[in-house]
């Protein structure tokens, strides 16, 4: 049985995990990065990448390489789902509080691949799923599923909505919201034509988006509230492209906007539920104890409306890098340094608890007031958005970004 000791482990290569690795890298701390998968993982093929994620890229040092392959945005239009027509458009060239805003629609397994090839080799492990985590004093025991230990003084739980490590610290489960997503992406390689701009077409129960990812390539998005109506819609890949492309079509979207998600490839998981950790959860929870902390899906799982949970994460990864290399400036040491150094690591954790705690409740709790605002199928609700809060809603994505997690 293997058995290994490390300062640092972080489980997950995901956003988050990669970002917090490559953060502790620019600061001369090693860890160990620890992924279930045989290599890294790309589910949901885009995310919108906001003015504060690009704020983290910037801080991590790839910020330009991901600009160079990825669409600027110009504006936002909101579609109504009842009318066809739109209901709102907003400039997305506007100033933040510390510039103009950027907002692109970014490829994530290129994103995920960037950060993992500005880390040492050998940072990440993969088939390495962590099954289950013991405490003894200032060490933690990660059990991984192929039998072997791996003991570290900080663990980083960056695994997931089903995060061991969340159980670990008490965190209650992630919620259902009872909506569900799909996704897909499609390539133009002669071009698509779409402007520089997301296209949001909103009520009737669902919610979807339409996103170039580049001059060649566009991510499609859809949300919605599951129902005995859908039939086998969930089934299959096929059945659930046919049931969105009835929904959207019976909409009024526009014919291009049909096309991409006819011509895209899917996951194989045709759809997912969408969950969500309670904001009281965070309130009262532990994100850190000890040594052990997450970041995250692990933790701040949220609905999709604002497009913030991949941001929020890049942020984590700054923030949590940054607080734990003070930890870790002054070295190794034995006897009471080594005390001293627990200490530090606690002491940082506990920053960047601070630091996070409030951000992540005020995400999630937007996030899922926007999705019950713009998926509302009550009468009175899709009156007062169609015609007075589409152009807040559209707003208030974007003054969610105006946000800053600082350097390293």
């Amino acid at each position: 049985m293997e058995e290994a000791m490390e300062d640092i482990v972080i489980a997950g290569a995901g956003l988050a995990g990669l970002a917090t690795a490559l953060g502790l890298h620019r600061k001369g701390v090693r860890c160990l990065v620890l992924e279930s998968s045989p290599a890294l993982r790309a589910s949901g093929f885009a995310f919108t990448t906001w003015t504060n994620a690009f704020r983290a890229l910037d801080a991590l040092g790839v910020g330009d390489k991901i600009r160079e392959h990825h669409l600027l945005y110009e504006r936002m239009i909101a579609f109504s789902a009842a009318t066809g027509e739109a209901a709102a458009e907003v400039s997305l060239k506007i100033q933040g509080k510390s510039g103009p805003h950027e907002i692109r629609c970014v490829k994530r397994d290129f994103l995920l691949q960037t950060l993992a090839n500005e880390l040492p080799e050998g940072t990440i492990r993969y088939s390495s799923k962590v099954a289950a985590m013991e405490e003894d004093g200032s060490v933690k025991t990660l059990h991984l599923a192929d039998g072997s230990i791996i003991k570290a003084k900080v663990v980083i739980g960056c695994d997931g909505v089903n995060s061991v490590v969340a159980k670990w610290l008490g965190l209650p489960k992630p919620i259902l919201s009872g909506r569900s997503a799909t996704r897909g992406l499609a390539e133009y390689p002669a071009g698509h034509g779409f402007g520089p701009e997301i296209l949001q077409f909103i009520g009737h129960g669902f919610r979807s988006g339409v996103l170039p990812c580049s001059d060649t390539s566009v991510y499609w998005n859809y949300t919605w509230y599951p129902s005995p109506a859908d039939g086998d819609a969930e089934e299959s890949v096929a059945k659930m492209r046919s049931h969105v492309v009835a929904k959207l079509r019976g909409a009024k979207i526009p014919a291009e906007a049909l096309e991409v998600i006819e011509r895209s490839e899917m996951s194989d998981v045709a759809s997912s539920p969408l969950r969500f950790r309670s904001p009281l959860a965070l309130v009262r929870g532990s994100i850190s104890r000890g040594g052990v902390c997450v970041a995250g899906d692990a933790l701040h799982p949220m609905t999709p409306e604002l497009g913030q949970g991949g941001c929020a994460a890049l942020e984590d990864g700054v923030v949590l890098a940054r607080c734990l290399a003070e930890a870790f400036s002054h070295g190794h040491g034995h006897g009471h340094e080594q005390d001293d150094e627990g200490r530090r690591v606690k002491a940082a954790l506990e920053k960047y608890a601070e630091a996070r705690r409030w951000r992540s409740i005020q995400l999630i709790t937007a996030a899922y007031v926007v999705g019950f605002i713009q998926q509302s199928n009550n009468a009175v609700v899709r009156f007062v958005r169609d015609r007075f809060l589409a152009g807040l809603l559209a707003k208030t994505l974007v003054a969610m970004a105006d946000y800053d997690c600082g350097t390293l």
